[in-house]
């Protein structure tokens, strides 16, 4: 199995990094903004960076799509997982069309309000995580697992 992490720098590839009992034996790659938080934490990871800054930005979103069809092509992963943000976007619905699974993790300070990238990912999500009971009213097919700190 080939996995995609896709996501922002920051608190959102570290929620990812965070399920390292999972990915690790699994071929992977990472798709994320080039800074230093994010090449420090990836060190000897695939990486590919996407474009920031990308919250509220259709010049991100243009961008991180033609991003996103180049890596998808060449990597054909299995399955696509984010906890967001926007760079999430257009790798699960391209990654959709193209057949890739996809599982999404809603970040844990979210406990009662969809993100942005969490509301326009549900429709093309496989699996979608929640991390709060109180959110399964905002995504009715989530699953909560609660806290994956």
């Amino acid at each position: 199995m080939k996995i995609c992490f896709v996501g922002s720098s920051g608190g959102h590839l570290t929620h990812l990094y965070m399920l390292k009992p999972f990915w690790q034996d699994k071929d992977r790659f990472w798709a994320t903004f080039d800074k230093e938080d994010a090449r420090s934490l990836l060190q000897g990871e695939k990486i590919y960076p996407v474009y920031y800054p990308s919250n509220r930005s259709i010049k991100a979103l243009l961008i991180n799509t033609y991003r996103a069809i180049k890596i998808l092509r060449k990597e054909h992963p299995d399955l696509i997982v984010s906890s967001g943000a926007a760079p999430a976007i257009p790798f699960f619905w391209l990654g959709k069309f193209m057949g890739s699974k996809t599982i999404y993790i809603e970040v844990f300070d979210r406990i009662d309000k969809p993100t942005i990238a969490g509301k326009l990912c549900y429709p093309v999500t496989d699996v979608f995580i929640v991390e709060w009971e109180e959110m399964k009213k905002i995504y009715p097919k989530a699953v909560n697992l609660g806290s994956i700190f």
